[in-house]
């Protein structure tokens, strides 16, 4: 079993708006509103993958209860703890003339201790029966930063494999844990390693710095796929995959789908370039899509043999 964990789970709302311009009055000509949040974006793309998983996390008031009903319409299993602020609201526009998308999401709701405590103790049951977590997105104002760093901790003693990705505080806290994975983007990784990324040295450097904060491995999503520092003492490889971007209708969520397929091929035993191929794959498909999280499985597979996989040494130091 696989589980992904939304601390800061949202309905969100996706518009498509032909040649968007701020400040101008528009008439949209598509919309879609999910489930959201990235550990249940990933539960969903895991779902259509066909692998077992379970979506968990906080959901609060009536913006929780539509979450809970839009996860049920999905059939997508799922045990969330309720909770008494009002989960959040996001809004992603799309402007299908240009492919620029635009998010809007809010912050999330006042989360007490003891609802962390509560949901703590759901998620160590549920692990119970899971070989893989993803402890994926934002946290709510006021939640420890640290609370990440807390369910490693507590997922590892039951010998469940996590995979992070998060940003700020609640990443470089969450690498001191030791994740088995870190999956930041670009953006992500430059703000927790401190440095921008130009050249392949750039992001050689940022996996070796997110490995030294604490990461098992690393992986860093970007447009055309990814890059990555996999395996441990002399059987680290680092990998550089690509795929000719598609023309895309829709970003939104790609970086969910790649983690998704990633979870996927690792929890069926895939090697460490078979699980970031497919991950990219995963990725790259989604962008066909309206809304985050969605993907075609018999897609994917058509377009593997698109995947171009390069492996370059890995720095001195990094063992």
């Amino acid at each position: 079993m696989i589980l992904t964990v939304t601390l800061n789970a949202a309905i969100d709302r996706t518009v498509a708006v032909p040649n968007f311009r701020l400040g101008h009055r528009h008439r949209a000509v598509e919309s879609r509103t999910f489930a959201g949040g990235k550990g249940v974006n990933v539960a969903r793309a895991l779902k259509l993958l066909g692998r077992p998983v379970i979506a968990t996390g906080l959901a609060g008031a009536a913006t929780g209860s539509r979450i809970l009903e839009r996860l049920a319409e999905e059939s997508i299993l799922h045990d969330f703890t309720r909770i008494e602020g009002e989960s959040r609201t996001n809004l992603a526009v799309i402007d299908p003339t240009s492919g620029e998308q635009t998010e809007i999401n809010e912050r999330g709701p006042e989360v007490r201790a003891e609802e962390i405590d509560g949901f703590t103790e759901k998620l160590l049951y549920l692990a119970q029966g899971a070989s893989l977590c993803v402890l994926a997105g934002s946290i709510p104002p006021g939640v420890d930063p640290a609370v990440y760093a807390r369910l490693i901790g507590e997922l590892r003693r039951l010998g469940v494999s996590v995979i992070l990705d998060t940003d700020g505080e609640p990443m470089r806290l969450g690498l001191r844990a030791e994740p088995a994975v870190v999956v930041p983007n670009v953006v992500e990784a430059e703000e927790a390693v401190g440095h921008e990324f130009n050249d392949a040295d750039d992001f050689a450097l940022g996996l070796a710095g997110l490995l030294e904060m604490g990461a098992g491995e690393a992986v860093i999503t970007r447009e055309a796929g990814c890059v990555a520092i996999v395996g441990n003492g002399h059987d680290r490889r680092r990998y550089e995959i690509e795929i000719a971007p598609l023309e895309p209708i829709s970003g939104v969520g790609s970086g969910d789908c790649f983690l998704a397929g990633y979870v996927a091929a690792r929890y069926e035993g895939g090697s460490a370039r078979e699980c970031l191929a497919y991950g990219v794959a995963c990725g790259a498909e989604s962008t066909q899509h309206f809304g985050a999280g969605s993907l075609d499985p018999s897609e994917v597979e058509r377009l593997l043999p698109r995947i171009q996989v390069r492996e370059l040494d890995v720095p001195a130091g990094v063992g």
